[in-house]
């Protein structure tokens, strides 16, 4: 009754009304086998700045005194003195020359609230960052803020790279087991391996994983728009790739989030991305996609793709070979496509019919290939090797083979190659 008549007086007398704080947010971080290497977590309620490492299980690497907001509990409107709960990442270094040191300090590093998450549940606000301070460090002395001493922010500030998790709660404990956690994070992992497949696939399976409702939200525009946009993509290409590489998983508050490098390639377009995907429940139970962010890829992402491509085709070239050495036309033409090309020959029937000609008479004997490279192309991978033929009748060449390879079916056909002789 004394909150509602306070209320009341408050909206009579057009005071601004601050929400009341609702209950914080309690986590313990589990030990599962997707936790990033370094994170960064900040217990509200003691006011406490960890830098934890997991190397089975997590541990503490250093602690240090911080402040977050004057006032308590989750962050919900601009102005609101409230530092957010929930998991962020580090986006940018905030250049801090012309900030007021006292406040700021030496160093300040924006996060990125809000979040999807923070964005369909209506919070505003902006400008969170963990920034150094020029004064007396206080608890609960910010905006919003996470503030440290400058020496302990200068300290850290190697792990403070972009795209290094944050979590923001009011209490962080942390357990040396998988926990639960291991078996969320194993389905959401293998989600995300599904949804390239889908993408990759082209199929209405891959819309099936996103929320529409909440993705529509987080993103300020109609589900439609989004898959229309796809469909368009799907019927104009030929072929999709997509992988996904170094993936990650955390938990939110009622939320989990899901970081991974993409590798995307059409015959158009070849893109290189990190991407965060924010998951909830949906009433079923199914975890869906709500929203989404784009970050830096890892520097090694396309010789990931092409170190898993080379992988991936290697069965397709030991079946090539095998059909060449029992000198099998019907076997080795299903190697290429309809349309493909070797030397001066065009199409299956025409290099199926050649080799048959010539295998009548000179079967193969030997063949070898070594130092076998793998590159993008347009049409799909470019695989080059060193090869050394021999038929029956005695003759033997060495020379170098390029085949051109393109997605099709599932699978990869050789649509192109070219032989050139080496000395």
């Amino acid at each position: 009754m004394k909150q509602l008549a306070a209320l009341a007086i408050a909206l009579i007398m057009c005071i601004p009304v601050r929400p009341a704080a609702a209950q914080g947010w309690d986590i313990r971080i589990d030990s599962h086998s997707y936790v990033p290497q370094r994170l960064l977590a900040i217990d509200k309620s003691s006011q406490t700045f960890y830098l934890l490492e997991r190397k089975s299980p997590i541990r503490v690497v250093n602690t240090f005194p911080c402040a977050t907001g004057q006032a308590t509990g989750d962050k919900e409107l601009e102005g609101d003195r409230r530092t957010p709960e929930g998991v962020y990442f580090v986006e940018r270094r905030i250049r801090t020359d012309e900030l007021d040191y006292k406040l700021y300090g030496e160093s300040a590093h924006a996060l990125n609230f809000p979040n999807p998450v923070d964005r369909i549940k209506g919070k505003t606000g902006y400008g969170i960052w963990i920034h150094g301070r020029g004064k007396e460090l206080l608890p609960r002395d910010t905006r919003g803020c996470v503030a440290l001493s400058n020496q302990d922010i200068l300290s850290i500030d190697p792990d403070l790279q972009n795209g290094t998790p944050v979590v923001i709660a009011d209490k962080v404990t942390w357990n040396p087991d998988p926990g639960q956690s291991e078996l969320v994070a194993d389905e959401l992992v293998e989600r995300v391996i599904d949804w390239a497949a889908n993408w990759q696939n082209r199929n209405d399976d891959f819309f099936a994983h996103y929320d529409p409702q909440r993705f529509a939200i987080s993103e300020h525009a109609p589900f439609r728009s989004f898959r229309d946009h796809k469909e368009r993509i799907f019927h104009s290409q030929p072929w999709i790739q997509v992988m996904v590489d170094n993936i990650h998983a955390m938990k939110g508050p009622d939320y989990w989030i899901t970081w991974f490098d993409q590798y995307y390639r059409t015959q158009d377009l070849t893109s290189l991305t990190g991407k965060r995907f924010y998951w909830q429940q949906d009433d079923s139970g199914t975890w869906r996609i709500v929203g989404r962010e784009y970050t830096a890829p890892s520097p090694d992402l396309e010789k990931h793709y092409l170190a898993r491509k080379r992988i991936e085709i290697q069965p397709l070239l030991n079946g090539w070979i095998e059909a060449w050495q029992r000198a099998d036309p019907a076997a080795y033409a299903a190697y290429y496509a309809r349309d493909a090309r070797q030397d001066n020959r065009r199409g299956l029937d025409d290099i199926r019919d050649y080799k048959a000609r010539l295998w009548k008479d000179k079967a193969p004997s030997e063949i070898n290939i070594d130092d076998v490279t793998v590159e993008p192309d347009t049409q799909g991978l470019r695989v080059s090797f060193k090869q050394t033929y021999r038929d029956v009748s005695g003759y033997e060449d060495h020379g170098l083979k390029t085949l051109v390879l393109s997605p099709e079916g599932g699978t990869w056909h050789i649509i192109d190659e070219q032989w050139r002789k080496l000395s």
